[in-house]
């Protein structure tokens, strides 16, 4: 019991570094945003500050800890979570070519894409937020505010190739003396005033709704950026498990986060000039510069969260067929989660360094912040539910208790920062659509190449009968050939027999086939099929967070009575040229962006782990 307990314990301390770097940076600017926002700010008065902590202290308690640590968190797809395993098992109970799953499918693609317009802002506002503290020990150091966040972020976004391993072991107790210093700097300015816990009631929070019922929905827009990072314990979980990711929660972090915040509130009665940055405020002076430090290491682990997450989730967009095929590095040889996309890391650096260099202050990107946030957690609840009802086989009356109350939350939230889409809010939406449209374009582009290479192609059953009463030169050895319609003869088979007027002794056709499940074990990723004396067939299936290895999955196959030799075995792959045509099965410009989106998409020899000097690429054109 003592070692489980210690394993918990260990993996709760990392937690802290990986899961909660989001949400543990929000005091840097959301007490500033609610009562100093660009619009509707909300008076320095008694009754204003005490209903704005208790709806701060409520929403922690209702939406992180309600929603996702005692109710989503159990909607695991094999251990795994987040967006796109919820919607994984959203789509499981559901038929193929229904309107249902296309709805599930958009919500659940929409709210993966609002987490990449999350993973823009957040590096950006949380590194910017915590530099800004200069400015408080100095006002000498405001010229300096804005380079001096670009070089944190650029030398953040540099070190992403070698990986986070090396470093990954300092983030969780860095973040454990972060928490700490937040609870610390909270605790003091209570002492002073000690009647602002009395909003933990939330009567508080009532009260200021039903006196200025329009002031309460506009402070809704910054009281969410409590909040931010509250979807990353669902999407971590599979990292961790659900129990550290809980104890972390509720015996550090909310208190921490509740003692700042309402250290914040007593500071704001005291002296409402404080608000000009109420958290470094709390600190005496002497201490300004060390918490400066010790902010942007938070930031910066935050924003490490954000990456990383990204990094992930583009993965399992590539498994699952929604996204190309990009350039992966591995940059841990232990760990199978630690990977690095160039192209990610280079795309999220770009956005970030602008969106820091156009709003200029913290203040100016909390009007962007938040809605993509909320969109997600909207999008959560709602497949939460389908989860509940379809797959879990809830009662209708239960599902919808269960869900509904947090919907309407999630709503609320979201309706709020819908106003702020004109001050910024519109950047995350614009870019999640981006994102958006561009998967979508992806899948079907590839179903609509699918469909025409399958039209086109010959049974493969009919193609063993000519093999074998025609006169085919056999050579040996062994070809591979990958294709995705196993009951069609690949394009690269039919051109190599045109080419080369041969055989090889022996021919595998291989198809890959991505589940809803994580990880599928090594011992069940391949099956093998011998269709006759020169023919097999293999099928591969993998999880959605696999990684496809061809050869390693291949040695497999001597457990099933096929021996390959890697050495005398040659993978052929077809590389085909599309040509875009007007009035086909897709809109035109959809088209021409899948052919610009397929020519560059990285190389299958690559994403398989072919060996280079075992691969031959056979070309063909298609018209779409």
């Amino acid at each position: 019991m003592s070692t489980s307990n210690g394993r918990h314990g260990a993996l709760a301390l990392a937690a802290l570094g990986v899961v909660y770097g989001d949400i543990g940076t929000s005091p840097l600017y959301t007490m500033k945003e609610v009562f100093a926002g660009s619009r509707h700010p909300v008076p320095i008065v008694p009754d204003n500050v005490l209903g704005i902590l208790s709806m701060v202290f409520w929403s922690l308690v209702i939406v992180v800890t309600a929603k996702y640590v005692s109710f989503v968190m159990r909607a695991d797809n094999k251990g795994e979570g987040g967006i796109m395993a919820l919607m994984a098992l959203a789509l499981r109970p559901v038929r193929e070519g229904s309107r249902r799953k296309a709805v599930i499918l958009t919500m659940g693609l929409f709210g993966a894409a609002l987490f990449y317009g999350d993973g823009v802002v957040t590096p950006a506002i949380s590194v910017l937020s915590a530099v800004e503290g200069l400015e408080v020990v100095t006002p000498a150091f405001t010229p300096y505010i804005l380079p001096i966040c670009v070089v944190v972020l650029v030398g953040l976004f540099l070190i992403q190739r070698k990986g986070t391993g090396s470093v990954g072991a300092l983030f969780g107790p860095v973040m454990l003396v972060w928490f700490l210093i937040l609870g610390a700097l909270g605790a003091i300015n209570i002492v002073g005033n000690p009647g602002v816990m009395v909003a933990l009631n939330p009567v508080y929070g009532i009260h200021f709704l039903a006196s200025q019922p329009l002031l309460f929905f506009f402070a809704l827009g910054g009281v969410v950026l409590a909040l931010t990072g509250a979807e990353a314990l669902y999407a971590d979980m599979g990292h961790f498990g659900r129990r550290p990711i809980s104890m972390s929660w509720l015996s550090l972090v909310l208190p921490a986060l509740v003692l700042n915040y309402f250290g914040q509130g007593a500071l704001l009665l005291a002296d409402p000039a404080a608000i000009d940055n109420p958290f470094y405020l709390l600190a005496p002076k002497w201490a300004l510069l060390p918490l400066v430090v010790v902010s942007t290491l938070a930031t910066v682990i935050a924003s490490q969260a954000v990456i990383s997450g990204a990094f992930s989730l583009t993965q399992q967009a590539i498994q699952l067929g929604y996204s190309p095929r990009l350039e992966v590095q591995h940059t841990s040889a232990h760990e199978i989660g630690q990977i690095y996309l160039p192209a990610i890391n280079w795309t999220l650096l770009v956005a970030v360094v602008a969106l820091v260099l156009g709003f200029r202050s913290s203040t100016n990107l909390a009007a962007a912040y938040g809605i993509a946030v909320t969109g997600t957690m909207v999008i959560t609840s709602v497949l939460a539910f389908c989860v509940t009802r379809w797959l879990w086989g809830w009662p209708l009356w239960r599902a919808a208790l269960s869900t509904f109350p947090f919907f309407v939350i999630d709503v609320a939230y979201f309706s709020a920062n819908l106003i702020k889409i004109g001050d910024g809010g519109w950047f995350p939406l614009v870019f999640g659509l981006g994102i958006f449209i561009l998967l979508t374009v992806w899948k079907q582009g590839r179903a609509l190449l699918a469909s025409r290479l399958a039209a086109e192609s010959i049974p493969v059953d009919a193609f063993i009968r000519s093999c074998d009463h025609g006169d085919v030169t056999r050579v040996p050895g062994t070809a591979v050939f990958l294709t995705n319609n196993p009951t069609g003869v690949p394009h690269a088979l039919l051109h190599s027999l045109k080419h080369y007027k041969a055989l090889h002794e022996r021919i595998v056709f291989s198809t890959m086939t991505v589940l809803d499940i994580p990880r599928v074990s090594e011992s069940q990723h391949i099956t093998v099929e011998r269709l006759n004396d020169h023919f097999w067939r293999v099928r591969l299936y993998y999880g959605f967070m696999d990684e496809p290895d061809l050869p390693a999955a291949l040695e497999w196959c001597a457990e099933q009575g096929l021996e390959l030799d890697m050495m005398d075995t040659t993978f052929f792959l077809g590389r085909e040229t599309l040509i875009p045509k007007a009035k086909s099965d897709m809109a035109y410009w959809r088209e021409k962006l899948f052919v610009a989106m397929f020519r560059n998409a990285g190389s299958a020899a690559t994403y398989f782990k072919l060996p280079p000097n075992r691969v031959v690429e056979l070309g063909a054109q298609v018209v779409l």
